[in-house]
């Protein structure tokens, strides 16, 4: 049995490399000293995993005068991130959409389709659009189509990622124990994984967005279904089955509208996006979309401010049990609902502040995700280009 002190003292090595990575990325070059200032790791431990990733080949060690520095005197050491060849495909499926997108190791979406489509109704047909917006993309490339390494499907359904089968009880009934990597990669030509999309968006906000630095992260997908990414000691945790996060389906009114997966009142049939739009309609002409809605929001609209704060309260608290087990260091909130904005996350934190223990909040952050639409497709080249993440 693998000692457990260890695992947490690789955990943070591994977290301490990534806030070097990060710090680059940021600044496009520095010296030790600056990494050192800017992470707050102390000097031996700069210099050391500076040394393995140096070693690995993921930076580089060059002098400022090739950084077009001109100063008196010897030229300093920068460090700069190694130029990287590897690519990835991200798969975002939705209820009622596919986008693909060509990512590379920084988290840089190069380049994207999308279409709508009935994902759920036609598995069939979903798969054949993906591999044909795939082929679309890989064509793009030309010959740096030999750069990609591998291809992630993100879909709104837990996922058993050892059998590589979609569980029941989701927005995607007609998915239930397809092998949609398997029908994919030989389509491809390429390898191909498949995870929950709540999964890679967590991925891709540690990686890339609003929970880099965080080891232990709750990443909230709230969309026409909601589900949780949860990462802890720097590593995705997916549960026994791939089942863990699977918050639309926690009860919240016992005498609530009875939900597909058999129970009355879950989360996502009281807080989701068609609820949100559904209790908004009557009081507009026009159909709402989600479009519409957050620019209500923008325009200060009572009802749309007030509707998309009671599903923040609801969604937190949910929440406020998670964060009592977890002690999780950020809550991100991300998918259609989030890109909202302002009231989702108000009613969020009013809910953990009320519910969740006061020394659980006390330093929790709360934010919305940065990568909007595409954290999806940027966790997908995470989950294929820095799979120590993800196991």
């Amino acid at each position: 049995m693998a000692d457990p002190n260890q695992r947490s003292t690789d955990a943070l090595r591994e977290f301490n490399r990534g806030r070097i990575l990060d710090a680059l990325s940021r600044t496009g070059s520095a010296t030790r000293a600056q990494i050192g200032a800017t992470t707050g790791l102390a000097r031996s431990t700069v210099t050391d995993l500076v040394g393995e990733l140096l070693a690995e080949q993921r930076l580089l060690d060059i002098a400022g005068d090739q950084l077009t520095e001109r100063r008196a005197g010897r030229p300093s050491r920068r460090l700069v991130l190694a130029p990287t060849s590897d690519l990835s495909i991200g798969i975002d499926f939705g209820h009622s959409h596919c986008r693909t997108g060509v990512i590379d190791a920084l988290g840089r979406v190069l380049a994207v389709r999308s279409a709508i489509l009935d994902v759920d109704s036609s598995p069939v047909g979903a798969l054949e659009r993906a591999r044909a917006m795939v082929a679309e993309l890989l064509s793009g490339l030309g010959t740096d189509r030999h750069r990609v390494v591998g291809a992630a499907i993100g879909l709104p359904a837990p996922v058993n990622t050892v059998r590589g089968t979609v569980g029941p009880g989701n927005v995607l009934p007609q998915w239930v124990d397809r092998h949609p990597a398997d029908e994919l990669q030989a389509a491809l030509e390429l390898p191909v994984q498949v995870e929950n999309d709540a999964n890679l968006g967590a991925l891709g906000e540690m990686a890339f967005g609003a929970a880099r630095s965080f080891t232990d992260v709750i990443y909230v997908k709230a969309s026409t279904g909601i589900g949780a990414g949860l990462v802890l000691g720097g590593r995705l945790y997916r549960g026994s089955t791939g089942r863990a996060g699977e918050i639309g389906h926690v009860p919240i009114d016992p005498a609530g509208a009875v939900c597909r997966c058999g129970n009355r009142g879950c989360l996502e049939s009281v807080a989701s996006v068609t609820q949100v739009l559904a209790m908004l309609q009557p009081a507009h002409e026009e159909t709402l979309t989600m479009t519409r809605l957050a620019e209500l929001v923008r325009l200060e609209d009572a009802g749309a401010n007030r509707v998309l704060g009671d599903a923040g309260r609801l969604i937190g608290r949910v929440l406020a049990d998670m964060v009592n087990n977890l002690n999780p260091g950020v809550v991100v909130l991300g998918g259609e609902l989030a890109l909202a904005g302002e009231p989702l996350l108000v009613g969020v934190r009013d809910s953990l502040d009320r519910f969740a223990q006061p020394d659980m909040v006390r330093d929790l952050a709360v934010r919305i995700g940065t990568l909007a639409e595409n954290a999806q497709l940027i966790g997908a080249g995470a989950l294929v280009l820095s799979p120590d993440s993800s196991s």
